[in-house]
């Protein structure tokens, strides 16, 4: 089992580096190996180590690269796949060497294609021809490289696991195993919809034979998937994911929040409308010198949620009523309020029609504009990045590998900070040794309040597992008698989580309103309430905790920012395939990735020793 130590790596973790391994060496022949142009309807020049190029565009690039370096590594990849089998079928101890050497293998590989492609790219550059007609600029790597890569990572991973210590490591991350499997299982039956759906973006006037649906068939699965998850490869992209994630966050953290009291929340629709109506009051009304409208406008926002989270809370503690219910219709009485107040600007009461002050003239239902004081500022502008030349830097991501490493490999109480000050020194170190350049931040909506929800997250974190409180709604989540038993007060805690939870749905008005992520800084009847739904699947992919809300969020909004790209460029497929695979996700979660109590619950290792020792003794 995966919690016993051993000299060598469990069976289950060499059986599942061996068949990964012989898929990949396998793929490495059969897979399309890489992309050496693509174009806008998404056929593409594909590289097929080692028999050559075959193209489904009817319009291949003029000029094609030169693979002998990629095919060279390629060869020397397959061997160290042989090595990586056969080292897992025989549960050696250097496993974990065997998939090192081909995971850098088939990142050099990967490498040497890109460099490959450079000089035709500097070429067509030289002579002024725009960068969207240069065709090599949509190539990269393909599945048989893919596999190659993931493969040599899991062997790694998988080998590991014959040292004790490590083992241990691993059991830390155990919770993910379920939201990781559900996404794998998504991605296999999304994959299955796909090739139903859509047919093999080929030019009509190449016949397709075998061989040519074979691969079209597979270039196009990892074309949808390529291009749902392209976000994470481009600045500009992720700049809107993560402004998509942002709101997701708020929500998830208050699902997510009430869960861990034992409570289910629906209500953050309606908390998330409470919360941006607090926050236009004060950012529109409020007499507040301009340093202080920020400030008062995020707290409001907070307050209104919160107070609309309180009212099912308190219900709950007084009379025993079903938070469920409860949550549910205050949505819409807050959507009934919401309406109400940017609706018109009269109401009629009594046969007489008073004036309302909050709709802006006009035919569109919105608020007045935000005093400039109460204006969140997009990101782009605050770093200078909508200036020309602006670029960021890749010294960010090696602070946050550097941040890794060092907290897996410290046992040191003080490991956290010392992984920290590491991560901050590189980042700032190499800051300005790997730019990246900008095209266009401008437009964007991302603004300082994502740095809001992740202090959120943070502030989640240390109240749920770092003080009394969060003990006590823990306990009262985990059983109310008990808790009550041993003297904690049920009710006060009830309400508690309530109220916190909804301040959370609330701060989603400091996105929407004082972040102008509406496109203007007004309060619209546009408001998007269901990312509060939403907020009830980011919780469960999350696993109820503040570092999986923040990773669950940042995935849906990189999946949502990558769909309008499958949408413009393949007829059958639109932005409803994203849908289907949040769909997917939480049906597979719900059914536990269909994974046994041994693998995600499994009893402690000493449990497991005297179990054996009894059965050794009968």
């Amino acid at each position: 089992m995966l919690s016993m130590p051993s000299k060598q790596p469990t069976v289950f973790a060499s059986r599942l580096a061996g068949i990964l391994a012989l898929v990949a060496l396998i793929g490495l022949f059969v897979f399309p190996t890489a992309t050496v142009a693509r174009n806008f309807s998404g056929a593409g020049t594909l590289w097929l180590f080692p028999r050559g190029i075959m193209d489904l565009s009817g319009f291949p690039p003029e000029k094609l690269p030169d693979l002998a370096l990629a095919s060279t590594l390629n060869w020397v990849l397959a061997v160290s796949l042989l090595v990586t089998i056969f080292a897992a079928w025989r549960r050696q101890s250097w496993l974990w060497a065997a998939g090192l050497v081909s995971l850098l293998l088939g990142i050099a590989s990967a490498g040497a294609f890109s460099q490959s492609l450079n000089p035709l790219i500097s070429e067509l550059v030289a002579n002024n021809v725009p960068r969207r007609r240069i065709p090599y600029l949509t190539g990269g790597i393909n599945l048989g490289l893919l596999f190659p890569i993931l493969s040599g990572l899991t062997a790694l991973v998988c080998g590991l696991t014959a040292f004790p210590a490590w083992i241990q490591r691993f059991e830390r991350f155990r919770g993910i195993l379920i939201p990781f499997v559900s996404i794998l299982l998504s991605i296999t039956v999304g994959s299955i919809v796909v090739l139903l759906v859509q047919k093999i973006p080929a030019d009509p006037s190449i016949p397709l034979g075998f061989a040519e649906q074979w691969t079209g068939k597979l270039d196009l699965l990892y074309f949808v998937y390529s291009t749902l998850f392209s976000p994470l490869a481009n600045v500009n992209d992720m700049f809107q994911s993560l402004m998509l994630a942002t709101p997701l966050i708020f929500t998830g953290l208050a699902v997510a929040f009430a869960f861990r009291t034992g409570l289910f929340n629906i209500g953050a629709p309606g908390q998330l409308t409470m919360g941006a109506i607090f926050a236009m009051l004060v950012g529109v009304y409020a007499p507040l010198p301009a340093w202080l409208l920020i400030p008062a406008g995020v707290l409001a926002a907070a307050l209104g949620g919160a107070f609309w989270g309180f009212i099912p809370g308190w219900l709950k503690a007084r009379f025993g009523s079903s938070e469920v219910i409860n949550t549910i219709m205050l949505n819409y009485v807050a959507a009934g309020i919401f309406v109400l107040m940017l609706g018109s600007d009269k109401i009629p009461l009594f046969g007489k029609e008073y004036p309302m002050p909050f709709k802006a003239p006009g035919f569109e239902a919105k608020s007045y504009p935000l005093q400039e004081g109460a204006r969140l500022e997009p990101l782009s502008n605050l770093l200078g990045l909508d200036q020309a030349g602006a670029a960021i830097s890749w010294s960010p991501l090696f602070g946050i590998i550097l941040f890794t490493l060092i907290f897996l490999l410290l046992k040191n109480r003080y490991r956290a900070l010392i992984a920290g000050a590491a991560g901050v020194l590189v980042t700032v170190l190499l800051w300005k040794a790997f730019p990246i350049p900008l095209e266009n931040t401008v437009g964007s909506h991302l603004n300082t309040s994502f740095f809001i929800a992740l202090v959120c997250a943070w502030l989640f974190s240390i109240v749920m597992w770092r003080t009394t409180t969060g003990y006590e709604l823990r306990a009262v989540g985990l059983s109310p008698k008990a808790a009550e038993y041993g003297g904690i007060n049920v009710a006060k805690n009830t309400i508690l989580a309530m109220t916190i939870a909804g301040g959370l749905a609330g701060l989603c008005g400091t996105h929407y309103v004082l972040g102008g992520a509406l496109d203007e800084y007004v309060l619209k009847q546009s408001l998007p309430t269901n990312v509060g739904f939403d907020g009830i699947t980011i919780a469960l992919l999350g696993q109820n905790t503040p570092v999986g809300v923040v990773a669950a969020s940042i995935l849906f909004g990189v999946l949502d920012t990558g769909g309008l790209y499958v949408d413009q460029r393949l007829d059958a497929l639109n932005r409803d395939i994203v849908t289907l695979l949040k769909a997917l996700i939480v049906l597979f979660i719900a059914a536990q990735g269909f994974l046994s109590k041994k693998i995600t619950s499994p009893p402690p290792a000493v449990l497991v020793k005297d179990l054996e020792k009894k059965e050794g003794q009968a």
